[in-house]
């Protein structure tokens, strides 16, 4: 299986350079599956989150594109990847917003399942200090089962295939056996943290995960991934992997107003420079970029910055 942080451009590869509008040259574009959820996110901001049984008044509400799996499919089209993103909206205004958004970020949405009933959704209360609090209710990525003969197809096309856990378990293994059949690396972001069968762990690549998330599953499961990333809010991020332990730089100083969507504004991000065979410690600081970036602005999927301001962030950052 191929390694990250090693350049697999090539076969899942865009193989003609991109040009940005400023006049940079650009790498090929690497060619990303991602599957996972889409979600509707209904957001209020508050002065400071409640506690349980207390009621508050809000200060804002807004709607915005999100789910893991759509966040992370947006995040590494903004960052340059040719993405395809599988999963499933339901059959209602929802899912309309959702499919026309994720069109107009260039997304192939060919295999987003347009199902009967809900699209998923998620409740979001976030406070002046830009921390949060989510509730997801599932909807049509909880019937996201089983894949096709053109899901396997597009899976091994890739140079990279990037899962969490919002959608069934058995979808999120089957995948991933998928790929290692093809030799496709496979990124986990086991989100929301819960046990992991043995097949999919020894199917995975790289893992990306935050503090809470490293405890929840322990460093003897860790320790059979090749790759882990954990990523520590504002100290950065950290990798463990054949090569021993590196820790990012700072992230760039930014005026944060809402943290939800950063952890997957990280993942898209950090996913395009392994694609493109980054070194650990300039993949963690190009993705750190991303991720600070992603919380200046609201929103989750909305908020992924695209790759010349990464690349200006992180020119502009001291070190």
């Amino acid at each position: 299986m191929p390694a990250p942080f090693t350049d697999p451009v090539g076969p899942g590869s865009d193989s003609t350079a991109a040009h940005s509008g400023g006049g940079r040259q650009r790498p090929p574009r690497p060619r990303l599956v991602v599957l996972g959820s889409i979600n509707m996110d209904l957001v209020v901001h508050t002065p400071a989150l409640p506690a349980p049984g207390e009621t508050i008044l809000g200060t804002g509400f807004s709607t915005s594109q999100g789910g893991k799996g759509a966040n992370q499919a947006i995040a590494a089209a903004r960052a340059g990847a040719q993405v395809a993103l599988i999963g499933a909206i339901g059959a209602d205004s929802f899912g309309d917003e959702l499919a026309a958004g994720l069109t107009a970020d260039g997304i192939d949405t060919r295999r987003v399942r347009r199902l009967t009933g809900a699209s998923g959704v998620a409740v979001i209360t976030v406070d002046d200090a830009a921390e949060n609090t989510i509730v997801v209710a599932p909807g049509a990525n909880g019937r996201l089962t089983g894949l096709t003969g053109a899901d396997a197809e597009l899976i091994g096309g890739a140079a990279m295939l990037l899962l969490q856990l919002e959608v069934p378990l058995e979808t999120v293994l089957a995948a991933a056996r998928t790929a290692v059949a093809a030799s496709v690396p496979v990124l986990l972001n086991p989100s929301p943290a819960r046990q992991l069968p043995a097949e999919l762990v020894s199917a995975l690549s790289i893992v990306v995960l935050n503090e809470g998330e490293e405890h929840a599953l322990g460093t003897e499961l860790l320790a059979r991934v090749p790759h882990v990333v954990t990523t520590l809010g504002a100290a950065g991020a950290r990798y463990r992997g054949p090569g021993g332990v590196t820790a990012s730089a700072l992230p760039p100083a930014v005026r944060s107003v809402d943290t939800t969507g950063a952890g997957d504004a990280f993942t898209g991000a950090l996913a395009v420079a392994l694609a493109h065979g980054a070194a650990p410690a300039a993949a963690l600081r190009w993705a750190c970029a991303a991720g600070a970036l992603a919380t200046t602005r609201r929103g989750a999927g909305a908020s992924a910055p695209d790759r010349d301001r990464i690349d200006d962030l992180v020119a502009a950052a001291p070190g």
